[in-house]
């Protein structure tokens, strides 16, 4: 095969590559980096509602991020409070009992498919349903959680406005169902991973005298190190862009509980602030995007003997 051959078959194995490659590109900056790039240009601007054009924009440098952190009626620092308190509990509370879940399903019980599909059940339904049925659920005057009470002789354990209507409760009462939808999601990312861990592994410290627990925490947890890490990260990125389930709980309410940046996004922009809420969509992004790096960072393979000496054994 001479060079001229040769150039054209790579020529053209190239263009056939960014063939194929063209429409998830064109996707990928047409749902991705175009609306990135256009709210960060839009933050710098004061602007009325959705409508940004050259006519009612103007210029205001970073003066809508310094108003986000300085001017107490924004309520951003609530807002990402609030965001980053129900991260905590995704990361403290809802993944260790999916963790639990896979563990104990990922040792082959009896009704294990039964039970995976009884948790994975809630991931299907409709945010808006879910906050329709926990709002039922919450109802002060007739609800679920009432009847219980009453059955037990603590209905004076109610708070007043109801849960969803009182500031010290209202943050937990969406929490609960967050956790009531999502756990299966988690569940069954861990669930692969468990029950793609070899089975010759957890013989081998059975053999050496590992019980059942001390085989998960220390083959099947580390073996799937990879799958907690992205469950963490989507716990956390997902708490920080909650929206509709708290949307459905607050209706019109707008006290400090229900404070959160998505929420605050969407009411600004609609009452005629598309800087402000361009603003809180970049910094939104920014936060994703920076707790993502950190916890790979967090979880990444580190060299105990360092670079140095890896050099020299070589």
């Amino acid at each position: 095969m001479n060079e001229n051959t040769k150039r054209k078959n790579d020529f053209r194995k190239t263009v056939t590559v960014v063939l194929f490659l063209l429409p998830a590109i064109l996707l990928f900056f047409g749902l991705l980096v175009t609306p990135i790039v256009t709210s960060v240009f839009h933050s710098f601007f004061d602007y009325k509602g959705l409508s940004a054009d050259s006519g009612n924009m103007k210029f205001v440098g970073f003066d809508n991020y310094i108003q986000l952190f300085t001017n107490d009626l924004y309520g951003f620092g609530t807002a990402l409070k609030n965001a980053f308190i129900l991260a905590a509990l995704s990361v403290f509370i809802q993944l260790p009992l999916s963790l639990g879940l896979a563990l104990m399903l990922g040792k082959g019980i009896k009704g294990e498919r039964f039970y995976l599909s009884v948790y994975f059940m809630p991931v299907l339904i409709s945010a808006v349903v879910i906050g329709s049925l926990w709002t039922k659920i919450y109802d002060p005057k007739h609800g679920v959680l009432l009847y219980l009470l009453t059955l037990i002789g603590k209905q004076d354990w109610k708070p007043v406005g109801g849960w969803l209507g009182n500031e010290k409760t209202a943050l937990i009462a969406v929490f609960i169902p967050t956790v009531w939808q999502y756990v299966g999601y988690h569940m069954l990312l861990m669930y692969a991973g468990v029950k793609g861990v070899s089975p010759e592994l957890r013989e081998a410290a059975m053999l050496d005298g590992a019980t059942d627990g001390q085989v998960d925490w220390y083959v099947v947890i580390p073996s799937i190190k990879g799958i907690i890490k992205v469950s963490i990260i989507f716990a956390i990125t997902g708490s920080l862009k909650s929206y509709d389930l708290i949307k459905v709980f607050a209706g019109d309410a707008y006290n400090c509980s229900y404070r959160v940046p998505s929420l605050m996004l969407v009411r600004y922009v609609l009452n005629d602030q598309g800087g402000i809420g361009s603003a809180i969509a970049v910094m939104m992004i920014a936060m994703c995007f920076a707790i993502a790096i950190i916890i790979n960072q967090a979880f990444k393979e580190r060299n105990p003997y360092g670079t140095k000496e890896l050099k020299q054994q070589s």
